[in-house]
């Protein structure tokens, strides 16, 4: 065995981190060519760490300087193909066919998205009930939540700190059409064990520094192993006490994830991922009197109808408009950017046709 194979030890096998029987048909031809199997934990520029049957190892990406777009980059949750190399550290091969993904728009805003987890089946949105609720906040993660393909968890944090919890139960259920709305205290250990029987297969937590999302982690972990930080009391924010993500087993199954608090969560092609989130106003939609209504001042609006009439809130269908607007905008500039690729495209091919041309006449 290579000895960069058995880099350090782990009382896990790669089961522990998901691995089941679809993986392994997926992965028979890169076994079948001397490959190893390894699930990303963490992923750093050039390098990421991994695990294996074998333990715990650091990898090297070939070319990942050269890669342009982030979401073909390694990330956290990936299945890969690892090639070993006796004495030296093995090297990633190839990333195997994503099952979902948690992408947001990049936090520069250029036309790339950020991916922030791939392979993950649950979601868990959480919202601190020890500041002011923020339900476009709410209703963006959902956004990106239902858009990977995972099915979103809405977990209420410290309960605790709330003076009313069936009002802010229901304010929040009301912009989580369809999802468990959890409440929770890893104070008190309230709503742990609801939680708990909920949460399925790799489990990521998402939402702004300060909900208390690392201190929930270490509940469910059963022990304190990631880092948490004090909430200043002026506002309720928290500092990024988790600077990246990484995989961590549960002690009932299943795999956690914790990531860094997101001060942005902007939109990235989430178009299925609004209708979902929006779904009321998607279904009201259906009865307007134009296909193509915006639901802003067109007359035989239905969405329109249920605003006055207090069935949809106001500010519910301002955050469907500002959202959608913002989507539509990433997605224009993604479209330019791949419009930009092509052309760039055709002007290498003009300029290698030319120089072959221009050789060709000085052959003759």
């Amino acid at each position: 065995m290579s000895p960069s194979l058995s880099h350090h030890a782990q009382p896990y096998s790669l089961a522990d981190y998901g691995w089941d029987q679809a993986c392994e048909r997926a992965f028979a031809p890169y076994r079948a060519d001397g490959l190893i199997p390894a699930r990303i934990v963490r992923a750093d520029r050039g390098s990421c760490e991994a695990v294996t049957d074998t333990g715990t190892v650091r990898a090297d990406l070939p070319g990942a300087a050269d890669q342009s777009d982030p979401l073909t980059a390694p990330c956290t949750g990936d299945w890969a193909a690892l090639h070993p190399l006796t004495g030296a550290a093995p090297v990633l091969h190839e990333v195997l066919e994503r099952r979902t993904t948690l992408v947001r728009a990049s936090a520069s805003r250029t036309s790339h998205g950020q991916l922030l987890a791939a392979n993950v089946d649950t979601v868990v949105v959480t919202v601190s009930l020890a500041a002011p609720l923020k339900h476009g906040r709410t209703e963006r993660m959902l956004a990106l939540a239902w858009e990977s393909g995972a099915q979103p968890v809405v977990v209420l944090t410290k309960a605790d700190a709330c003076a009313d919890l069936p009002s802010a139960q229901e304010q929040v259920s009301q912009v989580a059409a369809g999802v468990d709305v959890l409440v929770t205290s890893a104070r008190t250990g309230q709503g742990l064990d609801v939680l708990t029987a909920v949460l399925d297969g790799t489990i990521v937590l998402l939402g702004p520094s300060g909900a208390g999302k690392s201190t929930l982690g270490n509940r469910l972990l059963g022990q304190d192993l990631l880092a948490t930080g004090a909430v200043r009391e002026a506002d309720g924010k928290g500092r990024h006490t988790t600077s990246w993500r990484e995989l961590l087993p549960l002690p009932g199954g299943g795999v956690l994830l914790d990531t860094p608090g997101l001060r942005a969560i902007g939109l990235h092609d989430a178009q299925g991922g609004l209708e979902q989130t929006f779904a009321e106003i998607e279904h009201l939609a259906q009865e307007c009197r134009f296909a193509d209504c915006s639901h802003t001042s067109e007359p035989g609006c239905a969405v329109l109808a249920a605003v006055a009439a207090g069935e949809i809130p106001h500010r519910r269908l301002d955050s469907y408009h500002r959202l959608l607007r913002e989507n539509a905008y990433a997605a224009s500039r993604t479209d330019a950017r791949l419009r930009a690729g092509r052309e760039a495209d055709k002007k290498d091919i003009t300029r290698h046709l030319r120089a072959t041309y221009r050789f060709r006449e000085r052959q003759q």
